[in-house]
């Protein structure tokens, strides 16, 4: 699984495409989909049907999924809020707001085109007005730092208004994971979402104002940098298992101290560490999540040509009009209101994980699994060529 990540995902960076694509498609041809379908006695040989084996891979996987979330978590940066402050909240607003009402409303008024019962799962209606609501911040930064935009106020706009939006989108993903565990099932709403806050509260607050003199006390009493990114991996497994404990998703809790610590991370000693976090992360952990993707689903079989366009273009839709006509209403230019709703609809990794998790727990078919993949790859394939033939600018 490392050794097609690193070839596949080595094709597309040379392609100047994300190299979760060709992760992705490297999963596709060691999966069901291609080796299982030409070569099935290679297949089950190196994937045998064992409880043992199948637990501990995915164990590792699991694990690798939580270092995941809390380096993309480290991209988000709140306090860039204080500028153009309007144009953020509006481009966040709408860029929410809009394709979430388009997700949810077009499954409650024809749910047929969604290939869904006359009277559809409303927690299924949710989920997909969070789908389509959510970015990609690894994808997006990396996009902007190509074109050299991260800086400027269009690339600012968009990283913050993305933060904010992750930030909604992961909690009411949170609340709605909470729904379908039946230990909770019978707890009220409002109860389920003062825990998430009370829990989102005292992460955020505790990175906000302890974070600092804590890892500095850290750097200073273990053994530099081996002690402190132990302690590091101590601080987001404990907080994945509370997540867990209070029957929220594990995940929640790693993107969580990611963005609880992104102060602690700017410094420059720190910086250090965080860097050999995330490339271990990026060069071990991603790749094998991103390859067992392709693993889960046969690709080609559950293939529906209707869903892959109608989340395609709905999720654009939503996305790139809501952003723009925030752009547009705080009295952004034309051109940068669109380059900011192109740079927006970008989805990439953290779509593929919101919809394996929504699969794992049975929110959501295989179909709408690759459909939600195939959207996540295209737009976040789109967002660069279309920025920079909005914007007339190179890449670096």
């Amino acid at each position: 699984m490392l050794f097609v990540s690193l070839v596949f995902g080595q094709l597309m960076r040379r392609l100047h495409q994300p190299a979760v694509l060709g992760e992705l498609i490297g999963g596709i041809l060691l999966g069901p989909t291609v080796l299982g379908f030409l070569a099935p006695h290679i297949f089950f040989a190196l994937f045998p049907e064992n409880a043992a084996i199948t637990h501990a891979r995915e164990g590792v996987i699991q694990i690798g999924m939580l270092f995941f979330l809390f380096v993309a978590g480290l991209e988000i940066n709140l306090s860039h809020l204080r500028q153009n402050k309007w144009s953020i909240l509006c481009t966040s607003l709408f860029g929410f707001i809009f394709p979430f009402g388009i997700g949810f409303g077009s499954i409650l008024i024809a749910p047929d085109i969604w290939r869904q019962p006359h009277n559809p799962n409303i927690l299924f209606a949710l989920f997909i007005g969070i789908a389509l609501s959510i970015s990609a911040l690894p994808v997006i930064a990396r996009i902007l730092m190509e074109l050299r935009l991260l800086h400027r106020r269009m690339g600012i706009i968009v990283m913050t208004a993305a933060s904010i939006n992750d930030i909604i989108g992961w909690s009411f993903f949170a609340v709605l994971l909470s729904r379908l565990n039946a230990d909770v099932h019978e707890r009220s709403i409002w109860k389920t979402v003062i825990l998430i806050a009370v829990f989102s509260v005292s992460i955020l607050g505790f990175g906000r104002w302890k974070g600092k003199p804590f890892f500095k006390w850290v750097r200073h009493s273990f053994i530099w940098p081996n002690g402190f990114i132990c302690v590091i991996a101590v601080f987001i497994l404990i907080t994945a298992a509370i997540a867990e404990a209070l029957n929220i998703h594990a995940i929640f809790g790693a993107f969580l101290v990611g963005v609880a610590l992104y102060h602690v991370f700017v410094q420059k000693e720190e910086y250090r560490a965080r860097e050999i976090i995330y490339q271990f992360a990026m060069s071990l952990f991603a790749p094998l999540y991103f390859v067992s993707i392709g693993l889960k689903v046969n690709f080609i079989s559950h293939f529906d040509i209707q869903l892959v366009l109608l989340v395609i273009l709905l999720g654009s839709i939503g996305t790139v009009g809501g952003a723009t006509l925030g752009a547009l209403i705080s009295k952004v230019s034309w051109r940068e209101s669109l380059a900011i709703g192109f740079g927006m609809n970008a989805r990439g990794a953290m779509e593929i994980i919101l919809a394996s998790t929504a699969l794992e727990y049975g929110l959501i078919n295989q179909e709408m699994f690759v459909a939600l993949v195939i959207m996540a790859l295209v737009t976040s394939m789109l967002s660069g060529p279309l920025l920079q033939w909005i914007l007339k600018v190179p890449r670096s």
